[in-house]
């Protein structure tokens, strides 16, 4: 078994007690960590957890600074996903068990239920609510995605690729946080998961548990075992830990849910000791230009916009806030072409991203977003 998590260096802590529970529980498995820095800071390997460390810009088929610019740090940490997954099978032809864990995960037994599903199906999903009752949390998962994106596995059958191919060429192009765009990061492209692929909704309850799913759900722990509706803990996905977390357990945990008060307070020890060196307040390489200014989020969201001045420039961290104020101003003042000369520039810039960024089906996807975008103007 492959496991992965994608952090930036700030998430440095989480992953680490992610790698050191995986190690104690599934000692089979082979754990990678894919970092959207730079270069790997020293401590990651001084820690000894992870199998392999691996900067997301090395397994890149293009240009990684002309990708990540567009991204903000959640977005850059989430949109890599797909092509180091993809890269992982290409890398493991003798694997038939990857699994993307999200770094505030952290596993507390073996995965049989998951093992078996993967020789059945070539993915597998887990919602983010298994019994109906919580309306907030039923809307939240109308707009942030059905399923969980903390957690996914796939085997490495044919099947398989095709969907992680799917997955990773849409977050080529659309990994961003923009609700009312109908996207949020990775996670909201998997509600059309089960329309276009044979996957397995996982309906266990050990599987990726979360603050979230507190409302009405028992857990417990019997003969030296944890439950969670009478079924094994696999592992917790302490998202929104601090503040947001806290506040689930406040909304919705009941008495029959108290068991996770003594998870949480357990894995909050476990965290503050991770993070005695500080390394969550290192700072994100890919925030500032190669001048120390940092980016700002206005010039990386009309940035993303803009396909001609994105695919014009080779490494848009060399340039300057003022420098793309003035070049987007540009673009946005200049006469537009006709529609047939547009179509034309923009096909031939289609050619160039596919033979420059390495991609296959992001080739179609690249041209029709190219020449079809304004064609109702």
């Amino acid at each position: 078994m492959i496991i992965f998590t994608s952090i930036c260096a700030n998430y440095g802590h989480k992953a680490r007690l992610l790698a050191e529970s995986v190690r104690r529980q599934i000692p089979d498995a082979v754990f990678y960590l894919c970092l959207v820095e730079r270069e790997v800071p020293a401590v990651f390997r001084e820690w000894g957890c992870f199998d392999h460390i691996v900067l997301a810009r090395e397994i890149w088929g293009g240009n990684f600074d002309r990708f990540i610019f567009k991204h903000a740090i959640v977005e850059a940490s989430t949109a890599v996903k797909g092509a180091f997954l993809r890269w992982l099978q290409l890398q493991h032809p003798e694997e038939d068990m990857f699994l993307y864990l999200d770094p505030d995960c952290f596993v507390y037994s073996d995965f049989p239920e998951l093992r078996e599903a993967l020789r059945r199906k070539p993915a597998v999903l887990c919602p983010h609510l298994l019994h109906p009752g919580n309306i907030d949390m039923e809307l939240s998962s109308t707009a942030h995605g059905v399923y969980n994106l903390g957690f996914l596995a796939v085997n490495n059958s044919e099947a398989a690729r095709t969907f992680v191919q799917w997955w990773a060429d849409r977050l080529y192009l659309f990994c961003y946080d923009d609700i009312q765009r109908g996207i949020f990061t990775d996670q909201k492209w998997m509600d059309l998961a089960p329309c276009f692929f044979d996957v397995e909704i996982f309906h266990h309850y050990g599987y990726d548990f979360a603050p979230w799913g507190l409302q009405g759900t028992r857990v417990e722990r019997r003969d030296g075992n944890w439950l969670i509706q009478g079924m094994p803990l696999r592992f917790i996905h302490y998202s929104g830990f601090g503040r947001v977390a806290r506040e689930c357990m406040e909304k919705w945990m009941d008495e029959s849910g108290k068991g996770f008060q003594t998870l949480y307070t357990e894995y909050e020890r476990a965290h503050a000791e991770a993070d005695r060196d500080h390394i969550s307040r290192t700072p994100w390489s890919y925030a500032a230009y190669h001048s120390g200014e940092p980016v700002s989020d206005s010039v990386r969201q009309r940035y993303r916009q803009d396909w001609d001045l994105m695919f014009a420039v080779e490494d848009p961290f060399a340039q300057s806030n003022a420098w793309f104020e003035r070049a987007l101003g540009n673009a946005e003042k200049a006469s537009r072409p006709t529609l047939i000369n547009r179509v034309r520039w923009k096909a031939h810039r289609a050619k160039e991203v596919y033979r420059d960024e390495g991609g296959r089906g992001v080739l179609a996807l690249v041209r029709k977003k190219l020449t079809g975008s304004r064609a109702t103007e």
